[in-house]
């Protein structure tokens, strides 16, 4: 199985390889990206050989995959053809919010229901199993091909009787959530892991940014295992930047963002650790000023977007 995505989302990559591990530990599927490609070797030819080895493709798809030309052009439009002659199965799976339906893959069934974008749920957790489940469902239906198959695992030529298949479905509610509290360890996690996402994130969007912008030069700079700070320059000039840390539970929020860079005495905006009931979730303290949902918990793909929004405003005025 490869994944067919931009590094802009590599994060959200990561955390699917995440949830496949149950997959894997059954020796149901071996997983490839880009990333295993090692010094020294031909980084078209080895892109080009697993996609045309591979039986399952994932498409993750986000406004960053449909902007670039290589998943776009390439990855993506060989997937299609492969599954288009029954060679592969292609899965879209749909990271965030985007016109994907008039797209050449939009006739493909998505791996969440009704196509929902994975960081539109309460959790990426809760995404991302409607994801694993559904792969787990296409794997019951891949081509065979005993010419593409290891001399060892190839089907005897001796005609043998066939058994049939027995599937069974049982059918359920998805309405299984209930309410629990939650401990002063779990916030105390949640904040960190998403503290570290986010850095990940802006370290991530920045270099795509610069990447895509001759003119643009960036700058993250880690300061500590708490806090970041991140700038943007155009033509040398500085246009925008900002500071990134964890607070503490007395002051302002849990992650707190500054236009001026980290301080211990000022911010712009602040994300609280709340819950609903059913999952954590984090809230900013002015919500309003973005024209968000004030009743919304983010996840973490959301707090680093709502920060991101607030950093690169200047250059989309």
């Amino acid at each position: 199985m490869v994944f067919s995505y931009s590094h802009v989302d590599e994060t959200l990559r990561n955390e699917l390889e995440k949830h496949l591990s149950p997959l894997k530990r059954q020796g149901l599927i071996e997983t490839w990206h880009d990333r295993r490609i090692v010094a020294g070797q031909e980084f078209n030819n080895e892109i080009g050989q697993h996609f045309e080895d591979a039986e399952l493709v994932l498409l993750l798809v986000s406004p960053n995959f449909i902007n670039s030309d290589y998943c776009y052009d390439v990855e993506m439009v060989r997937a299609v053809e492969r599954h288009n002659l029954g060679l592969a199965i292609v899965i879209p799976v749909i990271l965030r919010v985007c016109h994907w339906h008039d797209l050449p893959f939009g006739k493909l069934l998505a791996a969440t229901p009704d196509g929902k974008a994975v960081t539109q749920y309460p959790s990426l957790d809760e995404g991302f199993f409607h994801v694993v489940s559904a792969i787990k469902g296409a794997l019951n239906t891949l081509p065979k091909s005993t010419a593409a198959a290891p001399a060892a695992l190839a089907a005897p030529p001796v005609a043998a009787p066939v058994q049939p298949v027995v599937t069974t479905t049982t059918s359920r509610s998805s309405n299984l959530r209930i309410k629990k509290e939650f401990t002063d360890r779990e916030r105390d996690c949640a904040r960190a892991e998403c503290f570290e996402f986010v850095a990940k994130y802006f370290a991530n969007s920045l270099e795509e940014l610069k990447q895509r912008n001759p003119d643009i030069e960036v700058n993250f700079r880690q300061i500590d295992a708490n806090s970041f700070d991140a700038a943007i320059y155009v033509s040398g000039k500085r246009r925008c930047g900002c500071g990134i840390w964890m607070g503490g539970r007395s002051f302002g929020g849990d992650i707190l963002f500054s236009h001026s860079g980290v301080s211990q005495n000022s911010f712009n905006e602040s994300m609280s650790i709340q819950d609903d009931g059913y999952s954590l979730g984090f809230k900013p303290l002015g919500f309003a000023h973005l024209g968000r949902d004030g009743q919304t918990l983010l996840n973490y793909e959301g707090v680093a977007e709502y920060f991101w929004e607030m950093l690169i405003q200047p250059l989309q005025r």
